[in-house]
């Protein structure tokens, strides 16, 4: 018998790495959602594995990077062999102001991170807890959940986000389309240790090439945390096959979707520690015994987008909206990257600090993203990465997802600013340097903004009176819609970068007073005027998800900011 309980104003379904990432991002927004799982525990699987730099520049701002990049291991690069000869060897080496590198680390353990950084925020997963159905109207949304003890429950709440997956509920439930085919081959991955003297943090990608020019055998090795330990990947062998079989696993099965671990996981077809180690014998570029194999399986791999993230008050994201292939490990990161962008906006609305025409933007700026991976990860995994036209730094830079922008989207404004510098919609740079008067050591952009919950104003310039000014242009403008106090921290904060070239005992120096009122940071290093390509004093709001709303003139800043926050508390039309 259902029963009804009071709930939170989200309903978050599925507990991987994006509906984790939604909580956190919702909880530490002062936004009250319950996250539930049908699994009764976390899988034990390293599926994606691949942390790309804006993906920790993400998780840096809720204080969650530190642990990650402690527990993961850094990915250096990739040698690449064909048909038995080194081809090339691909280092991953970012600009130096780039505050991270590319990491690699066990899907189950990111999801471990995340779900103990969930909880240091008093929030926790309902394993065991399936959503059946939901229904929706102008006010909210009506579930029904299932508990594991097979109790019913009636749950209504303002807001659902499906992130459960290729096989979404939430998606069916929406009635989106999810257009897009499926790739012939199908695979095997293995967790296994290989004692080769492969250089630390390179990956192996080893082929072999049929008369016709096309792969004939592969053999992707990806290190993990361990003293030889690699998520490997290959072609399946026929005795394997899941698709003669038909044995496609968990719920799903049927609805056309074929992505993902099918093989091992539910009476599936289990690859054996043997079947791996006579595709290592036969591509890996030296002798090596394979050992502690701790989990094997058979998948396939489609492609597919949906045509809207978005129906009234219910919103998928990560493979609820796009799949594709592994390749450059796009799809969890892409996947973090939606949830967090939706999370500020929803607690905005929630707050009733901007108006609902907000959360359409959702769609407006991650779709378009979502289709530009799904097209170039199937792209890659067709002709290679060599098909894409771009120079090598471009290429890495975008799988880094740094290149990424909202720049044609309905928040980015009016461009400014001297030609090559970040504009809105552009990813807010990271810069070194910056130093208070009681610091002995210099502090990096992501440290000031780490554990800021709001919009930030950040105002450049030489003048400290210039400055304090522009900070109380800041309160007075966002005051209408940004009354501090909430649960969710400041909505809205200012804090001044005085230049460089200051002169010495002006206010804001190094070991003078500040700009008052507001923090105030000496760009000791110059590195923020390079960066941000401020030629004067500057005014630019970060985004709570790390890109820049508005860039505008110091002096216009009371316009700046009250055009920007007007243009957030449009009404839905």
């Amino acid at each position: 018998m259902a029963h009804t309980r009071t709930t939170p104003d989200v309903l978050i379904v599925g507990a991987g790495p994006v509906g984790l990432s939604a909580a956190v991002e919702l909880t530490r927004l002062g936004v009250g959602c319950r996250l539930v799982d049908r699994l009764p525990a976390r899988l034990p699987y390293a599926k994606a594995v691949g942390i790309q730099p804006r993906t920790l520049e993400i998780w840096d701002r809720t204080g969650l990077a530190r642990a990650v990049v402690e527990a993961a291991v850094p990915l250096c690069g990739q040698l690449i062999y064909v048909d038995g000869r080194e081809q090339a060897r691909i280092e991953l080496e970012l600009p130096p102001d780039i505050p991270y590198g590319f990491a690699a680390l066990p899907q189950n353990e990111t999801e471990r991170l995340l779900e103990e950084h969930l909880a240091s925020l008093g929030a926790a997963i309902e394993r065991g807890t399936e959503l059946l159905s939901f229904t929706q109207d102008e006010d909210g949304v009506s579930t029904r959940l299932r508990s594991a003890s097979g109790a019913e429950e009636e749950l209504r709440v303002r807001y659902l986000i499906g992130c459960d997956g290729a096989h979404s509920a939430v998606r069916k439930g929406l009635g989106l389309a999810f257009e897009g085919g499926a790739f012939p081959e199908e695979y095997m991955l293995a967790d296994v240790e290989a004692d080769w003297d492969l250089p630390h943090g390179y990956g192996l990608r080893s082929i072999r090439l049929a008369d016709d020019g096309s792969t004939d055998d592969l053999l992707v090795c990806i290190p993990l945390p361990g003293t030889g330990r690699y998520r490997m990947s290959m072609l399946v062998p026929p005795e394997l096959s899941t698709r003669a079989a038909a044995t496609a696993a968990g719920p799903g099965a049927g609805d056309g979707v074929e992505h993902g671990l099918e093989g091992g996981l539910e009476g599936g077809r289990v690859p054996t520690l043997a079947h791996i180690q006579a595709v290592v014998d036969r591509l890996a570029p030296r002798p090596a015994t394979l050992s502690r194999m701790r989990w094997s399986s058979v998948f396939r791999i489609s492609h597919r987008i949906v045509d809207r993230y978005r129906g009234g008050r219910v919103f998928v994201a990560g493979d609820a909206a796009h799949i594709h292939p592994p390749t450059g490990a796009q799809g969890m990161n892409t996947g973090v990257q939606d949830a967090c962008n939706l999370a500020w906006k929803l607690a905005l609305v929630l707050r009733e600090a901007a108006g609902p025409a907000l959360l359409a933007s959702y769609d407006a700026e991650r779709r378009p993203v979502g289709e530009e991976v799904v097209g170039r990860t199937v792209r890659h995994a067709r002709q290679g990465r060599d098909s894409d036209p771009d120079d090598p730094r471009t290429r890495l830079l975008r799988e880094a997802q740094l290149l990424l922008d909202y720049r044609d989207g309905p928040l980015a404004g009016s461009p400014y600013g001297p030609h090559g510098a970040p504009r809105p919609g552009d990813r807010a740079p990271d810069c070194a340097g910056l130093r208070l008067p009681l610091t002995a050591y210099p502090l990096r952009l992501l440290d000031v903004l780490r554990g800021r919950t709001g919009h930030v104003v950040l105002l450049y310039g030489a003048d400290a009176t210039a400055l304090a000014g522009a900070a109380g242009a800041v309160r007075e403008a966002g005051a209408p819609l940004f009354a501090g106090g909430s649960a969710g921290g400041p909505a809205l904060e200012a804090i001044a970068v005085l230049a460089r070239d200051s002169t010495p005992g002006e206010p804001g120096t190094d070991g003078a007073p500040g700009v008052p009122d507001v923090p105030c940071y000496r760009d000791g290093a110059g590195e923020f005027a390079r960066l941000y390509g401020a030629d004067g004093p500057t005014g630019f709001i970060v985004r709570p998800d790390g890109y820049l709303g508005s860039r505008f003139p110091l002096a216009d800043t009371a316009a700046a900011v009250s055009g920007y926050l007007t243009a957030l508390s449009v009404p839905e039309p």
